[in-house]
């Protein structure tokens, strides 16, 4: 059975990877069709479980007419820990928004506003897209009775 497309592209930059890793995805591939390509390749044997994701397998490279890396043969994994977390930059209104959530008493959205001097759907949004997701930082939120809702990093 012939690869699609996508199909294709997956394995060609998984194919080039120095560890064989597959850490490239097409920007139109997400959700559910992500994950039946996945299974699909999975299901063909062209990729296989490694280390918190995917790799391409020996039949993976001989699909593709491609010399099986000593590396991969060897079991190396350059990406194994993931990707490398990214800092903001020092006086900018992300590293404020940080370190006003890892003060003891941590912040609330009022304050954060008032420091950013961004609207507060923006500070909601920094909080859940930025610090939660691409930080990765753990953020939690407590609301006394009769006081407002106070966020802080644990």
């Amino acid at each position: 059975m012939p690869l699609s497309a996508t199909q294709q592209q997956i394995l060609d930059a998984a194919t080039r990877h120095p560890t064989g890793l597959l850490v490239w995805f097409p920007d139109k591939v997400n959700g559910g069709a992500r994950d039946c390509v996945l299974a699909s390749l999975l299901q063909r044997g062209l990729i296989e479980p490694h280390v918190g994701g995917y790799r391409a397998s020996l039949s993976a490279y001989a699909a593709l007419d491609r010399a099986y890396p000593a590396a991969v043969a060897q079991g190396a994994t350059q990406l194994e820990a993931g990707p490398t977390p990214r800092n903001p930059r020092a006086n900018s209104k992300q590293a404020l928004l940080i370190s006003m959530l890892q003060r003891p008493e941590g912040a609330t959205i009022e304050q954060l506003c008032t420091a950013t001097q961004w609207q507060a759907h923006t500070v909601r949004g920094a909080l859940a897209g930025v610090v939660r997701k691409k930080l990765g930082l753990n953020l939690s939120s407590e609301k006394m009775s009769g006081q407002q809702r106070t966020y802080r990093i644990t």
